[in-house]
């Protein structure tokens, strides 16, 4: 199969071509179109030129586009679905969010994008005079996704912007174009020229967008060491941005809480998406009263998991998505074998074809070894012994990630005490990673800039006009 770049409406080939592959064949699926720069200044331009007028659309004239947008994923939900499955790995029914799940996600984060609004707001009224605030589209954006969620992310990006009344320049991760480059084809049947357009490449494209004169805003989702770099190239034309970059999260598990009754919930917040989530639960501190029991239940429900390629009928975790992050994922579990690591379950990766990894629960560690102390983003979980919950807070927020976190308790009241004091942007009860489109979402820390979702999410696409009117 062969994809084309939508530029202005139009497909769009290039002299040169990379290579996308199935992470669980480590076949090749497609051929994608390396992007010129002078792709991509055509793309700017073309989002530069449809700004105005689509700036000056009605907000229930956009509200009924993107609304039309949900109507194309869900009517195409089939193919994206595959598509997923083909380049990114995840089963089409997997455990917690499937390839599937991610299509249905992606209409729903739509329609619910769709329904918001950003009305004026009077900031101050007097006998002389009214102040109103409104909200002002800011150009072109461009938005630069992961791999991980190659449809749910691109959209999580895309819809708030056009909704506000911006134009895009999208550019999917190199290692799962396909999905984004379908969904960007499918939405020209509704939105005009140049309101959406998508370019694909390698090496140095993201450098490019995030350092482009004509790009108002940059919108990414990745690590943080690419989030900092993107930092710099914007600040020459002092760019705005959105950054939600890596995390980390702690999970803070008290004695009171009933092990049985919670452990696939700890277990799916961990394992969602073969741990590929920015979100995902990567650190489980235990108390020591409740630990060996929590230790075996989750032990339990991950020789229960069958690991496999994700469009295989019972498939419930795929393989990792690329080499490179099989290669991080195994080098972490190596060296928490040598530091004396106990491992419950996995921890070696099997012969044959494709990055699969089994699921891994790692015992008997602690802060400072690598799997603690870094992102593994993969299917791999420690499991840390604590006696002194203050200790555990401290340990939890001794990183420099603060993207999540989680309490778990059978008391509410205790729990939202202590969830309070963690150092990170989305904090839950009795549950991890859930995420809404009407709950603002964004990290602290190192784990990003900005927020996503909600009407905070929608205004960090928009600038302050304050206009005073005489009365």
């Amino acid at each position: 199969m062969q994809f084309n770049m939508i530029i202005n409406g139009n497909k769009v080939d290039a002299e040169d071509h990379f290579n996308v592959y199935n992470p669980a064949t480590e076949e090749i699926i497609a051929q994608c179109p390396a992007a010129t720069e002078e792709n991509l200044n055509a793309a700017v331009t073309a989002a530069r030129e449809a700004f105005p007028a689509w700036s000056k659309t009605s907000d229930d004239q956009r509200k009924e586009k993107v609304n039309a947008l949900a109507d194309i994923i869900s009517d195409n939900m089939n193919e994206l679905a595959q598509l997923i499955t083909q380049e990114q790995g995840r089963p089409l029914n997997g455990i917690g969010f499937g390839s599937f799940a991610e299509v249905g996600g992606s209409e729903y984060w739509t329609r619910c994008t769709a329904e918001l609004t950003l009305p004026i707001e009077i900031a101050e009224e007097t006998d002389t005079h009214r102040a109103e605030i409104h909200r002002k589209p800011l150009g072109v954006v461009g938005s630069i996704t992961p791999w991980n969620f190659p449809l749910l992310i691109a959209i999580w990006h895309v819809i708030p912007a056009i909704r506000s009344g911006n134009t895009v320049v999208l550019k999917p991760s190199s290692f799962t174009p396909l999905v984004a480059l379908r969904f960007v084809e499918l939405a020209q049947e509704v939105l005009p020229p140049g309101v959406l357009n998508i370019i694909t490449g390698e090496g140095g494209m993201g450098r490019l967008i995030t350092s482009h004169p004509d790009i108002d805003k940059i919108v990414f989702t990745g690590s943080t060491a690419t989030g900092k770099n993107i930092m710099k190239n914007a600040s020459d034309s002092l760019k705005r941005l959105t950054l939600e970059l890596g995390g980390n999260d702690a999970a803070i598990i008290l004695p009171d809480i009933d092990v049985k009754e919670n452990a696939s919930a700890i277990f799916e917040a961990a394992f969602i998406n073969n741990g590929q989530t920015c979100a995902a639960l990567k650190r489980l501190y235990v108390h020591e009263d409740i630990y060996e029991e929590m230790c075996e239940e989750l032990t339990i429900i991950a020789n229960t998991v069958t690991v496999a390629n994700g469009m295989e009928e019972g498939a419930q975790l795929g393989p990792i998505q690329n080499r490179a992050q099989f290669e991080l994922v195994r080098e972490l579990v190596d060296d928490a074998k040598s530091s004396g690591a106990r491992i419950l379950t996995g921890g070696d990766a099997p012969e044959g074809i494709g990055y699969f990894y089994p699921v891994t629960l790692v015992a008997d560690i602690s802060d400072g070894t690598r799997l603690v102390d870094e992102e593994p983003f993969g299917p791999v979980l420690p499991i840390i012994k604590y006696s002194d919950v203050e200790d555990a807070l401290q340990r939890a927020n001794d990183n420099p990630n603060g993207l999540g976190g989680s309490v778990w308790s059978g008391n509410p009241a205790q729990a939202l005490e202590l969830a309070k004091r963690l150092e990170c942007g989305t904090a839950w009860i009795n549950n991890h990673a859930s995420l809404s489109p009407n709950v603002p979402f964004g990290g602290v820390k190192q784990s990003g800039v900005g927020v996503e979702f909600s009407t905070h999410g929608l205004k960090e696409f928009t600038s302050i006009q304050s206009i005073v009117i005489p009365k």
